[in-house]
């Protein structure tokens, strides 16, 4: 049997934890057929088919099982001590990719980032902004940012940021004419802004008030999918919108928003980064990480 080389066995396994060649190859910088031929060479090598495949998905045969579980560990050992060896050079290197909401990418921008690139010049950071929560393991990132309440079990968590208050906002000039809100089932007579959650489903606006919690799915003709566009609409006069309050204070300040609905409106925990309980930790994640703790 020909041995096969480190990178074709970085290859099968890139594949094995994405099952899928294409994002594979987007982690690895490589094109889909470089891959697919790279595969199929290494099977060639070992004699036996490590992977099915269809025109839908890619699943590992029980070789290709029995391979990974031997491999897996063998490859992590290899990263720890190439991270070790940069910390000797005295600092991080390397790709480091974190995947994180809006509102996590834009505070991270604001201080961490800038201050992160200028010490270690040698790391290249990959910030990937979407707001669907994606499985950052299969789709190869080092970390992901969400709120600390839907951050998986599993997962490590730092919180960063402060807590998050969620507020009702409208112009002035569409409570005018509108009846009073005194309490959240009063939105059922108003125009609201809705949104549309990354997972398709509607969002109900949550409230809380002196242990008393409810959820309303609000009545209104216009559906959004982003917080900065529900402000504009609202500060437009389309009716309430419900948001992070740190989207709206530009707003606020200027008296083009109010907030209505204050003692319903409540605090929650607010954002975390986190990272794989069970895997090496990169040393330009631990470097991050450090950083973000300050």
């Amino acid at each position: 049997m020909v041995r096969p080389s480190l990178n074709d066995l970085a290859a099968f396994a890139a594949v094995a934890s994405h099952r899928s060649f294409r994002r594979a190859a987007d982690v690895m910088g490589v094109s889909r057929s470089a891959l697919s031929h790279a595969i199929i060479g290494l099977e060639g090598k070992l004699g036996v088919r490590l992977f099915n495949r269809t025109t839908r998905s890619v699943s590992l045969t029980q070789a290709g099982a029995g391979l990974l579980a031997r491999l897996d560990p063998v490859l992590q050992e290899l990263d720890h001590a190439l991270d070790t060896l940069s910390e000797e050079r005295g600092s991080p290197s390397g790709p480091l990719r974190i995947n994180a909401n809006k509102s996590g990418a834009r505070i991270l921008l604001e201080d961490v980032v800038p201050r992160f690139l200028d010490l270690y010049p040698d790391v290249e950071l990959d910030l990937v902004s979407e707001g669907r929560l994606v499985d950052i393991v299969e789709q190869g990132f080092d970390a992901g940012v969400r709120l600390l309440e839907t951050v998986p079990r599993d997962m490590v968590a730092v919180k960063f940021g402060g807590d998050v208050r969620f507020i009702a906002v409208a112009a002035p000039s569409y409570l005018e004419g509108n009846a009073p809100l005194k309490t959240p089932d009063d939105l059922h007579a108003h125009q609201c802004i809705r949104q549309r959650l990354p997972s398709g489903k509607r969002y109900r606006w949550e409230f809380a008030k002196r242990g008393s919690e409810i959820a309303v799915d609000v009545p209104g003709n216009l559906t959004l999918d982003d917080n900065d566009l529900l402000v504009q609409a609202a500060a437009a006069g389309r009716g309430i919108a419900y948001v992070p309050e740190h989207f709206a204070l530009p707003f606020l300040e200027s008296g083009q928003l109010v907030t209505v609905l204050d003692d319903w409106c409540p605090v929650t925990p607010g954002l975390a980064l986190y990272y794989p309980r069970s895997r090496h930790v990169p040393s330009p994640l631990r470097a991050f990480i450090d950083l973000l703790k300050q």
